[in-house]
C-alpha cells in the first residue's frame, strides 16, 4: 500500500508540473492529491512538498483552514476561462462544451466560496 501512495503522490505532482502549463489541466488538485498520498506513505516527500518554495505555501494555507489565495483563484479563473474559449472554438459538439463549462462553472463557484488567506 505504501508504494501505490508514493506512486500515486509522485504521478500527482508530475500532472500537477504539467498542469502549469497545459490550459484545463488543474495543477492545484494534483499538488493537494500528491500531499495527501505523501503524508500517508513518506514523511520525507511530504515534509518536501509542505516546505517547497513554490507548493508549500498553498498547501500550508489548505491545511490551515481549508484557505485558497486570491492569486491563485485569479490564476484558476484565467485558465478555466481560456480552456472553455478553446472548447468553444475547437469542439463541435455543442452538448460536450456546454457540460464542461457547466462543470468549469460550478468549481469556479466553489473555489471563489473558498477562505483567504489573512
Amino acid at each position: 500500500m505504501r508504494a501505490l501512495l508514493i506512486a500515486i503522490a509522485a504521478l500527482s505532482l508530475g500532472l500537477a508540473l504539467l498542469g502549469l502549463v497545459t490550459p484545463g489541466l488543474p495543477s492545484t488538485e494534483f499538488v493537494l492529491l500528491a500531499a495527501w498520498a505523501s503524508a500517508r506513505s513518506s514523511p520525507r516527500f511530504h515534509a518536501w512538498l509542505i516546505n517547497h518554495r513554490v507548493f508549500g505555501p498553498a498547501l500550508r494555507d489548505w491545511q490551515n483552514g481549508r484557505r485558497i489565495q486570491r492569486k491563485a483563484k485569479w490564476l484558476a479563473s484565467a485558465s478555466m476561462s481560456a480552456c472553455a474559449i478553446l472548447m468553444i472554438a475547437t469542439i463541435p459538439h455543442i452538448w460536450l462544451v456546454t457540460l464542461a463549462i457547466a462543470s468549469m462553472a460550478a468549481v469556479q463557484l466553489w473555489l471563489w466560496k473558498r477562505p483567504e488567506p489573512t
